[in-house]
């Protein structure tokens, strides 16, 4: 269910509720089940009936299983949510002049689109209270480019946009807003991108993670789940509640060269 990385932030969410997107595998399923220690009923949301409902079964929390491409898929959720984790995201990988618009308008909508709206609904209730933690998952790709990958590198770098307004807006209501920007992580989005970037690159699959994926991160290594859930934890913490705006490197050293 989780990573071996060991819990070191010190998190009380007792009473709080947690939203998180894409909580079925993965970062998701690391964020869900850290918010859930410490304390908070944790929303597990998923496009996969099964992974949502065994994941929170195993944390205690509750399914809602929606795909959020469907601009309407969480409308009728409560609005009553303490922190939100925008983490739901997929790849599509392909030379511009052949990137499919629908499959460009499908990764916009799950990556920017559901974030803006989610925020957007649970904003009142956190004013309301005087507090409030928005953490989005974003990636390095929200702060470089890579080629072939016009639809996510431009979604993330739009939730970067979005969570600096939501940060500006948000700050006398003792509301943060961050992105965490990690390099590649031992996902199954991750894993599922190897065959189409040895196909895209023409080399083998088994050359993707050190050729392509590691290739500008000094630290050669995927990063754990675990270690981006611990991340977003402090994120939510009394001790963090200066930082807000802005995006936190989690990339082996990628974006320092």
């Amino acid at each position: 269910m989780t990573t071996a990385t060991p819990p070191l932030v010190r998190l009380d969410l007792t009473g709080r509720t947690a939203l998180v997107t894409g909580a079925g595998s993965g970062i998701g399923l690391a964020c869900a089940a850290r918010l859930a220690q410490a304390g908070a009923k944790v929303l597990v949301v998923d496009r996969d009936e099964a992974a949502a409902h065994r994941v929170a079964e195993q944390i205690g929390g509750t399914a809602v299983v929606a795909d959020l491409a469907d601009a309407d898929a969480l409308d009728d959720l409560d609005p009553a949510i303490d922190v939100v984790v925008n983490n739901a995201g997929l790849q599509h990988v392909a030379p511009l002049q052949d990137f499919a618009p629908d499959r460009f308008t499908y990764l916009h909508q799950v990556m920017l689109v559901a974030p803006f709206r989610l925020v957007r609904r649970a904003l009142p209730h956190m004013y309301a209270q005087g507090w409030g933690r928005i953490v989005n998952i974003s990636s390095v790709h929200g702060l470089r480019a890579s080629a072939f990958k016009s639809a996510y590198v431009s979604a993330k770098h739009g939730l970067e946009g979005l969570s600096k307004v939501i940060a500006v807006e948000a700050a006398p209501y003792g509301v943060t807003a961050n992105c965490i920007n990690p390099a590649y992580v031992r996902t199954p989005l991750v894993e599922g991108q190897i065959a189409d970037q040895a196909r895209t690159h023409g080399i083998a699959e088994s050359e993707v993670i050190e050729r392509i994926m590691l290739a500008k991160a000094a630290i050669k290594r995927l990063i754990e789940p675990g270690e981006v859930a611990e991340l977003a934890a402090y994120l939510c913490t009394d001790a963090a509640s200066f930082i807000t705006g802005t995006s936190i490197a989690m990339d082996g050293g990628w974006t320092a060269q």
